[in-house]
């Protein structure tokens, strides 16, 4: 909850004033400054570089188109991107060697298209840590790079979903890359869409809360869209009144087997519905021919723990 204790914080915050020749953009590596984060991108250029940035409010928006960067707010949740877009796409648009995203709050990402997100991740690796995607469309959506991976740990995703016109949208949307990797992180209040939809091959959804209770229209909690091996554990699950598919929370391969699932682990999650909820649900809906391993799941409400699609 403190990360929401933050972003109140900076509600009222605009974008920093600075000395001619100072800005909040700081290049730590080069001890420079800048006006704005387009220029401390290309300061970097195809390079290795930390862009620390200052508390504030801001409408920039950034393409990254080489090198290994990470942005960094100088204390976590006290930087806020309000409607930047770039690209008619999202407020960081990533496609260089690699990048990390740290301590950010990304808010209202709309486009016209209803996949407007707070990052788009079109090449290589990326890592996200104590950050916030709040009252948008998208909160990460990549494209596909399967030599790549991609981790988020301790971030919330809230107030994310569908376009009003019904196009879009996921809070966390992984197209064909390596790895998906997602530890200790909040998904809840969605508008839309799945929480997590993922088609990578390879996952690790460990110890994250997804709380239904206040979505609206919402679909799946996890949906591993062509299957997954790995890990889906530790977390908790809480299924709410207000979804357009109430039937299962946890999907394997319902858009076709193209990946291998077998042995993929689902266990000790905890899943349960909100009081007056009247429907049955499922915790794991398998679409697949492979064996998966259930075990420790601790289930209330009207849930069955597996069923073969």
């Amino acid at each position: 909850m403190r990360i929401f204790a933050c972003l109140a914080a900076t509600s009222l915050l605009a974008a920093p004033a600075f000395p001619q020749g100072e800005g909040p953009f700081t290049v730590v590596e080069q001890g420079r400054s800048f006006g704005n984060l387009y220029d401390a991108v290309q300061a970097i250029g195809d390079g290795t570089g930390t862009i620390r940035i200052a508390p504030g409010r801001y409408r920039d928006c950034a393409v990254q188109e080489a090198g290994r960067i990470s942005f960094v707010a100088t204390t976590p949740g006290s930087v806020v991107f309000d409607s930047a877009i770039c690209e008619d796409k999202a407020t960081f648009v990533l496609r260089g060697r690699g990048s990390k995203v740290d301590g950010i709050v990304f808010t209202r990402t709309f486009v016209n298209d209803g996949n407007g997100a707070g990052i788009r991740i079109e090449k290589g690796d990326l890592e996200v840590v104590n950050s916030m995607f709040v009252d948008g469309q998208c909160g990460i959506l990549s494209a596909s790079d399967p030599q790549s991976t991609i981790s988020v740990d301790k971030s919330t995703f809230a107030r994310l979903g569908k376009h009003p016109d019904g196009s879009g949208a996921h809070a966390l949307y992984i197209g064909d890359y390596g790895a998906l990797k997602v530890t200790r992180s909040r998904f809840e209040q969605g508008t839309g869409g799945h929480y997590v939809k993922n088609r990578a091959p390879r996952v690790e959804i460990v110890d994250n809360s997804f709380d239904d209770s206040k979505g609206q229209a919402t679909n799946y909690m996890i949906d591993l869209s062509n299957g997954a091996v790995g890990r889906i554990a530790d977390n908790s699950f809480v299924q709410g009144n207000g979804k357009d598919n109430w039937t299962t929370m946890i999907t394997v391969a319902p858009e076709g087997a193209e990946n291998v699932s077998a042995g993929l682990v689902v266990e000790n999650n905890r899943a349960s519905t909100v009081p007056g909820f009247r429907n049955d649900t499922v915790l794991v809906r398998n679409w697949s021919s492979d064996k998966l391993v259930l075990r420790g799941n601790m289930l209330s409400g009207r849930m069955t723990e597996y069923a073969r699609q």
